[in-house]
């Protein structure tokens, strides 16, 4: 009784926003320089339980290498081309990806707690079955899968604030948020054309303003999302049902 009662208050409270990047000098150097070349980083990589800890590898061509299993936790990265790179499994946490590369990577079941990857590149990338309560802001995941990953808030570990995935002004046209816990997530303004959200959990979230057209929300939990001016129009398999619960409905755009 008194944990439901700890949830259902933390539901209710303020979310504040993540402001991770408040106050952060992006045009420093260590925001914007490299301090290892590719083939040191292939070395690193080459070894035993790869770290990258808090490596400098902003704007290097990082393109196609294998990063399984290494720990990149606050690493710079920003800028940097990851595109077709395996992080399957990696230790993400804390990194810097803004306006990175990372097309085709495969980041399935990495962690990316509290990961900077605003305007960065993640078409067709696998996230699936990934802890990635991060920042995606005006990230482009078109046809990215997010498929059983984790971007929802933990209500039971808050001691850094409440940590969710934010997607605000996202493309993500085509993306598989499919059996994804998307618990106050952030989708403001994004654009979810033809995204496919069946079973997902997407109770308390916010879809202010995003663009949901054919997309599929088939058995998923919309329990007071707010959908203000949300755009739901030609949803797949949908039944109205699902829909019922969320907040706000009668301000979405509907057929």
């Amino acid at each position: 009784m008194i944990a439901r009662f700890v949830t259902c208050m933390l539901l209710a409270a303020p979310v504040a926003a993540q402001s991770v990047m408040d106050g952060v000098d992006m045009m420093s150097e260590a925001m914007t320089q490299a301090t290892l070349s590719r083939t040191d980083v292939q070395a690193i990589l080459d070894g035993p339980a790869p770290d990258l800890t808090r490596a400098r590898l902003n704007g290097l061509d990082l393109s196609g290498l294998d990063f399984r299993g290494a720990t990149l936790r606050a690493a710079r990265m920003n800028k940097a081309d990851l595109s077709g790179a395996n992080l399957a499994g990696a230790i993400l946490d804390q990194v810097w990806l803004v306006g990175a590369t990372l097309d085709g990577a495969d980041l399935r079941g990495a962690s990316l707690f509290q990961a900077q990857l605003s305007r960065a590149s993640l078409r067709g990338a696998d996230l699936s079955g990934a802890s990635a309560p991060a920042d995606f802001t005006k990230a482009d995941l078109t046809n990215a899968s997010f498929a059983g990953a984790s971007l929802g808030a933990d209500l039971t570990n808050q001691s850094m604030g409440l940590m969710r995935g934010v997607l605000t002004g996202a493309t993500a046209v085509g993306a598989d948020f499919s059996d994804a816990d998307l618990l106050r997530v952030v989708f403001d303004f994004a654009d979810l054309t033809g995204a496919d959200f069946s079973r997902a959990n997407l109770a308390t979230a916010s879809l202010a303003g995003a663009d949901l057209t054919r997309a599929r929300l088939t058995g998923a939990d919309l329990s007071r999302a707010d959908v203000t001016s949300a755009r739901l129009v030609d949803l797949v398999d949908t039944e109205e049902s699902v829909l019922a619960p969320a907040d706000n409905l009668s301000r979405a755009l509907r057929n």
